[in-house]
């Protein structure tokens, strides 16, 4: 019973935008999903749960503001739900970079085949608008930093990023072939509530299993740019309803950066603890596909008049709160 009054359809509200949102369950799929609702778009996620939880979107589907799919995109009885959607966005993927190197023919399957199952359906369906949400590891060890767009030497070194890039080609060429709309975001590490995977959820766990001592991949110096996600969200839809080309692709982070022990650092001051050692396990990197620097240049989303709210360390302590809020470990 519970799963049928989940995926009742209800009436089109207004003039609202029918959306349909791939792991709108998931991190960063949930908050554009309260975001959509918010401004009174017509909403329908498709998610399998795999690594998306109910409980992210349940305020929506009990209130008959969305509507849910439980379905996998490799599979079957989703095609009809984009086949009256006004815009698709896509977000559901394998999200773990880090582990895409010990399964790539599974996360291609996730990520490219779903990604064009996707478009088939759209195709089939006469629906022309999608957005994507792609990766700065598409960039793989980028020569130019900040990174722009536009830079010429993408050479992915993670199975991850390799399935982001040919994700992007594809609705490239959907695009340009059917006379489509698309916008491709590519991500710095998108942090905050709700997220159930990279460093600041590794740190807490681990912080809380042992809170005398940390273990920290690399050597702690590597340094990335982390944005949050509300602000993640409110570009992507900021870029969306100020661009009308067949592919537009966007940056999407934070001006600066911060390393891996300072991560490290605010962690378990905010967790409140003392005297944890830090043990590094060597090198310029954490695992296989990783890159020691990443910073994305926002010069695009900046001359259509976006900028980030919070910076990097901002982004983080926020994030590290909300998580601490999430686990009940407030200290």
């Amino acid at each position: 019973m519970r799963e049928r009054r989940l995926i009742l359809i209800t009436g089109k509200k207004g003039n609202a935008l029918k959306a349909v949102v791939t792991g709108g369950a998931g991190f960063i799929g949930s908050h554009l999903v309260d975001a959509l609702v918010a401004r009174g778009d017509d909403v329908t996620v498709i998610d399998n749960l795999s690594t998306g939880d109910l409980r992210n979107i349940m305020r929506h589907l009990d209130s008959g503001a969305a509507r849910f799919v439980r379905k996998d995109l490799l599979g079957e009885g989703w095609q009809d739900v984009v086949r009256d959607a006004d815009r698709v966005y896509h977000l559901a993927a394998d999200p773990d970079v880090r582990a895409s190197a010990g399964n790539p023919a599974t996360v291609y399957d996730q990520n490219v085949t779903a990604t064009v199952r996707v478009l088939e359906a759209m195709r089939e369906a006469g629906c022309s608008e999608i957005v994507f949400t792609s990766t700065s590891t598409v960039y793989g060890e980028a020569e130019v930093i900040p990174t722009p767009e536009e830079y010429p030497g993408m050479q992915p070194i993670s199975i991850y990023g390799a399935t982001k890039l040919a994700c992007e080609a594809m609705i490239s060429g959907y695009a340009h072939t059917y006379g489509w709309r698309s916008w491709v975001f590519r991500f710095a590490n998108i942090i905050g509530e709700r997220s159930n995977h990279g460093v600041i959820w590794d740190f807490v766990h681990k912080l809380g299993s042992n809170p005398h001592e940390l273990e920290i991949l690399g050597d702690g110096r590597q340094q990335k740019s982390y944005c949050s996600v509300l602000a993640c969200v409110d570009a992507v839809l900021y870029a969306v309803s100020r661009t009308n080309e067949p592919f537009s692709c966007f940056n999407i982070g934070t001006e600066d950066w911060i390393d891996v022990t300072s991560i490290a650092s605010i962690v378990t001051a905010e967790m409140g603890l003392r005297n944890v050692s830090f043990r590094y396990t060597g090198g310029d990197r954490g695992w296989v596909g990783d890159v020691p620097r990443m910073l994305l240049s926002v010069e695009k989303l900046k001359s259509l008049g976006w900028r980030p709210a919070l910076n990097s360390e901002a982004s983080v302590r926020e994030a590290v709160r909300a998580l601490l809020r999430d686990t009940g470990r407030i200290p």
